[in-house]
């Protein structure tokens, strides 16, 4: 276990002192895609190339059971989210916009099937491979009634929210607003008594980040304020976050040059 302290000066929002305690996970999550919290432990699972798992890891990062889905299909498992009653699963990974079965797994906090979404872009009419295309997603949070879902947009290095209810059905999606990440977008969480949501991303060049959008419900999609820190963990590739506190956060990371995948304990203190 590790605990550093980085301070980065930052002309439009200040200092903001970043601080993280590094975990390292058990390789049986070596691509793992998100953070949900189950009790006093975490819930996580790997995005392609495994069974339909989830992962119950504690806070130390050790393994402490893993819970087979045997009804549901892993294609490319991305990002997980929950509510009161609710785990919402997102298979939505379409790394070259050709998939026509993205979907939405919901589970009851027992972790039985309750239902599927399924969606689709509005925008997209073809699903020829395309490996810079702007109808891949990675990040998915609950606000309200709704679920809100990143696009992970390797053209424009931007990403589209978009939105649609949180019950079994068919939706159809177009954007309800576009963030300038100028990175790809690899996870979402919302916390509804700080009203913030917060991201994370990185670049082609392997740089990550760490996005918060405060007041997030409170400003409406047409009034989103973006607030970017750079945090210098490398090498990683950052899939999962998931809120503490309005200053405190966990983050997991792949597996990265054949060493464990790894838990981080964040801090962000902005002055």
């Amino acid at each position: 276990m590790r605990f550093v302290t980085v301070f980065l000066f930052l002309s439009f929002l200040g200092t903001a002192q970043i601080s993280f305690e590094t975990i390292w996970l058990t390789k049986s999550v070596e691509e793992t895609s998100g953070l949900e919290v189950f009790g006093e432990y975490l819930v996580t699972h790997n995005d392609s190339g495994d069974q339909p798992k989830l992962y119950i890891i504690s806070q130390e990062g050790e393994k402490i059971m893993e819970i087979k889905l045997n009804q549901l299909k892993h294609k490319d498992w991305e990002d997980i989210t929950a509510d009161s009653d609710h785990f919402y699963i997102a298979d939505t990974g379409n790394n070259y916009a050709t998939r026509e079965n993205l979907r939405i797994y919901i589970l009851d906090r027992h972790f039985f099937h309750k239902g599927t979404i399924t969606i689709r872009y509005k925008a997209q009419t073809t699903f020829s491979k395309e490996p810079r295309n702007e109808f891949d997603a990675e990040a998915i949070a609950v606000v309200g009634e709704e679920l809100v879902l990143f696009s992970k947009n390797r053209k424009t290095l931007q990403s589209e929210i978009y939105t649609f209810p949180k019950v079994a059905g068919d939706y159809v999606l177009t954007p309800r607003a576009v963030v300038d990440t100028r990175a790809l977008v690899t996870a979402a969480d919302y916390n509804a008594v700080e009203d913030l949501m917060v991201l994370t991303g990185y670049n082609f060049e392997g740089d990550q980040f760490f996005y918060t959008l405060p007041n997030f419900s409170k400003r409406g999609y047409d009034n989103l304020e973006l607030n970017t820190y750079p945090i210098p963990i490398k090498p990683a590739q950052i899939e999962a976050v998931k809120i503490i506190s309005k200053d405190e956060f966990w983050m997991s990371s792949e597996s990265e040059e054949k060493k464990k995948p790894r838990l981080f304990r964040t801090r962000l203190k902005v002055e």
